[in-house]
């Protein structure tokens, strides 16, 4: 166990270092990427819970390896870790979960709510769909 911490510490202040991103930003990418990663290995859909879990489960272990190299817990620290590192992932996977539970219907498309002014002129309207006959 002494010879992982003793390789862990190392490691972890070199990506650190050698990124130049700060710790936050750098749990943002490792979850995306993790999720990603994950995936690919199993062939599940982002929209379910298991690339998710692998993103959660690889934010605890990774706490979990900080604590034993510090000796403690950071409770502000590694609550914040864990958060900056699921928080994407989360989203991405509740977002594509709704999207699959409400379809879009075939040949429905986007329609902004906006009001048409019934006293449009019907000359404008001849220009803009691009019908230029002369009345």
């Amino acid at each position: 166990m002494e010879s992982l911490i003793e390789f862990y510490r190392p490691l972890s202040a070199a990506i650190g270092a050698m990124t130049g991103a700060s710790d936050s930003l750098a749990h943002v990418h490792g979850g995306m990427l993790i999720l990603f990663i994950a995936r690919i290995l199993t062939r599940r859909s982002l929209a379910t819970w298991t690339p998710f879990l692998f993103v959660l489960t690889a934010a605890l272990a990774k706490e979990g390896a900080d604590r034993i190299a510090h000796g403690a817990w950071r409770l502000p620290d590694t609550t914040f870790d864990i958060i900056n590192t699921i928080f994407w992932p989360f989203v991405l996977m509740v977002g594509l979960r709704w999207r699959r539970a409400h379809p879009q219907k075939e040949g429905e498309t986007f329609q902004a709510d906006v009001p048409i002014d019934p006293s449009a002129n019907s000359s404008d309207e001849n220009v803009s769909s691009g019908n230029f006959s002369s009345s």
